[in-house]
């Protein structure tokens, strides 16, 4: 089975089901999607809206509507042409469930014993204290289990530091089989593999789930600016957040009005990570160490992996991030540490440090550094380089031509369920940085009359104000406590503050009634517009195989999880597009129609298969404000940087079209090489050669 020509997310939730998937897939056909690319399907714990906290890989989810409605969903979707992918979590499962009851009532002697990361040499299972807090039901479980009362000290590994998610050895094929035989006889399109840096050989389970699976499959791997996949894996490409890094940044214009240290932050916020909350990783790890006193080999292991360039190494491949890693740390011990794990790549040392460093960057810089250093924080994304301000076009280009020549297949992406903020919040962001001191003067107004006492949280509430404007008291309320918990300066999610979380409380009632607000988010909207339509198109028809996240097809202004998990309203989608259909064509407004009609005509031109990668360059005054390129026959146009662009005015910049004729499918009209009459109904442009 080949790539689909796009995907279309869906979060599936008890309120959104098999059923209500296969309700919207005549939409979805309508609208030029490829396959819908469905959240976890596998049962969950109850009231799971998401998925991830499987509690059982051997049916699909009741709850969703078991396995006659994921077979007649998948039915509907074969009859229209439409293929299906699959998120699934290869690295860990919810507890309590089935398996982990048994080895906690049987201890080495349960069926399942093998299938938990444990380390057994304490005989049982050590559990955390549980809290006040926690459920009567839990507390009465583990009472009845055979197992014993730790403190940090657990042995078993978990997914980052949530306790009650498991990790499973699916390095052992028999539990590789256990785990996957249900989902691998659904005949699906294409696969998604959640978190593959948990898991002990990465390499090593794709090429085991290659030999029972020859469909699209994509990872879940966070890569570095400069990183690229271990060659040896067999897979089709990432999940997509490379691309989104590389396509949000080619509209955001270089400055130096946000800078700042931000590698600092980032060090000092991984530290304390693996100092508190993965401190049990840690110890673990440091035990294998020889030859060192243990609490020596503590603080090697936890500074190698606060030092890694990059999520994790896979050794023996990228040999040079491990040696990085081990170069900029400073302890004694760290000498022994590098010749252990250099002697055994495969050992159990090298092993568990690789699977803990990927725990330790992910919540040390995208849980906590994203939300302590707050300049700008359109950069502040999953894969994403705050550092890094800006892309310039000729690195766009040569990217987009390595992606087609190297994975054509790599999904890509703008929104998803993990981003910080959605694709449109990040657009409309990227005009701050076009209007560097008039925002900053705001900021500081604002702060004047309305500003927190953490100034960090302070940048971060203005710009989520203006970006996700208009929002309501309670999701920027529930945004700010997540996002000042996260940061982990004045309060956290263990470690509370009363009095400034009841400040965080109150101040969204103050800021969103401002009137200064609401005129600078008005200022911004137009340009934001037009940023929003340009990414969107070149992730559309850009190599790579795109995914449009649930609704985004309109302007979609959410903020991070749960957030952008709120209910997505397919009728109004649907009206709009009938009306398309019938040769309507939108103004660029807030209903957001325009968008639709983008990614409409950006999907269905897309059906017909977009190949090679060929860089075009406008001539004249406004070159700078243009990003084109030519696909199979097939040009897309885009405005960049438009708030100095509307001070330029097009002038006399042209694009030279190579060919004879072409005409523009968003307009349905002749195309020009002016650029002023090309983009004077929209932002964008996608031609085609010869009459539509």
């Amino acid at each position: 089975m080949g790539a689909p020509s796009s995907t279309y997310r869906v979060q599936f939730t008890p309120s959104f089901t098999f059923a209500d998937a296969a309700g919207i897939a005549d939409y979805l056909a309508r609208l030029g999607v490829g396959a819908l690319y469905g959240s976890p399907m596998l049962d969950a714990r109850e009231g799971s809206t998401h998925g991830y906290d499987v509690t059982d890989p051997t049916r699909a989810r009741p709850e969703l509507g078991g396995d006659a409605e994921r077979v007649a969903l998948q039915a509907r979707l074969k009859a229209l042409d439409l293929g299906l992918v699959v998120d699934i979590v290869p690295n860990h499962m919810v507890v309590p469930n089935p398996w982990w009851e048994d080895v906690l009532a049987h201890g080495q002697a349960s069926k399942y014993a093998r299938y938990f990361d444990i380390d057994w040499s304490s005989g049982k299972v050590l559990l955390p204290v549980l809290g006040e807090d926690a459920p009567d039901e839990v507390h009465e479980h583990y009472l009845k289990a055979n197992w014993r009362r730790g403190n940090t000290e657990l042995n078993y590994r978990r997914f980052f530091d949530i306790t009650e998610l498991a990790a499973v050895r699916v390095e052992d094929p028999e539990v590789f089989e256990a785990t996957h035989r249900e989902v691998l006889s659904w005949g699906v399109t294409g696969l998604r593999i959640d978190h593959p840096d948990g898991l002990a050989d990465p390499g090593g389970y794709f090429r085991r789930l290659r030999e029972h699976f020859d469909g699209w499959l994509v990872v879940e791997k966070i890569l570095g600016p400069d990183e690229s996949l271990p060659q040896s894996w067999p897979v089709d490409g990432t999940t997509g957040y490379d691309a989104l890094r590389e396509i949000c940044g080619v509209f955001i214009a270089p400055t130096d009005a946000y800078e700042g240290d931000f590698h600092s932050v980032e060090h000092s916020s991984r530290q304390q990570v693996a100092d508190s909350i993965l401190v049990a990783e840690v110890r673990r790890i440091a035990r294998l160490v020889e030859g060192v006193e243990f609490e020596e080999a503590c603080r090697a292991v936890a500074e190698v992996m606060v030092n890694f360039p990059v999520y994790r190494s896979y050794l023996p491949e990228g040999l040079g991030h491990w040696e990085t890693a081990v170069r900029l740390s400073r302890s004694p011990a760290v000498r022994a540490l590098d010749e252990q794990v250099r002697a055994d790549p495969h050992g159990e040392l090298a092993t568990r440090i690789q699977q803990t460093s990927g725990m330790v960057v992910a919540k040390g810089t995208e849980d906590t550094a994203f939300y302590r250093y707050t300049n700008f924080v359109a950069l502040n994304e999953v894969g994403g380089s705050p550092d890094r301000f800006g892309l310039p076009v000729s690195e766009f280009h040569q990217r987009a031509a390595r992606r087609e020549s190297a994975e054509p297949a790599a999904m890509t992406a703008l929104s998803t369920h993990d981003t910080k903020r959605s694709e449109d919040v990040r657009a409309r962001l990227a005009v701050l940085a076009e209007i560097p001191d008039a925002y900053l003067a705001f900021e500081a107004g604002m702060s004047q009359k309305h500003g927190l006492s953490e100034p960090t949280l302070n940048r971060l509430a203005w710009q989520s104000v203006v970006g996700a404007w208009p929002l309501t008291e309670e999701r920027l309320g529930q945004y700010l406590e997540k996002a000042s918990r996260e940061a982990k300066i004045k309060t956290s999610w263990v470690d509370r503050n009363a009095e400034f979380d009841a400040e965080v409380a109150a101040w969204p009632a103050k800021a969103l009634n401002e009137p200064e607000v609401a005129a600078f988010a008005e200022r911004i909207k137009a340009p934001g517009w037009s940023n929003s339509l340009g990414q969107k198109l070149v992730q559309l028809t850009a190599p790579g195989v795109p995914d449009v996240y649930q609704g985004t097809e309109l302007w979609d202004f959410s903020l991070v999880d749960p957030d952008n998990r709120r209910p997505v309203d397919y009728d109004v989608r649907r009206d709009l597009l009938a009306r398309i259909e019938s040769g309507w064509l939108p103004e660029v407004d807030d209903s957001g129609a325009a968008k639709l009609l983008v990614v409409q005509k950006a999907l269905h031109v897309r059906k017909r298969g977009l190949h090679g990668y060929r860089p075009l360059h406008a001539e004249g005054p406004a070159a700078e404000h243009v990003l084109a390129f030519e696909r199979s026959g097939v040009i897309t146009v885009a405005t960049r940087l438009p708030v100095g662009l509307e001070q330029k005015g097009w002038q006399d910049t042209v694009l030279p079209l190579p060919g004879a004729k072409w005409t523009d499918v968003l307009t349905g009209r002749p195309a020009t090489e002016d650029l002023a009459s090309l983009l004077d109904t929209y932002p964008v442009a996608l031609l085609v050669q010869g009459d539509q």
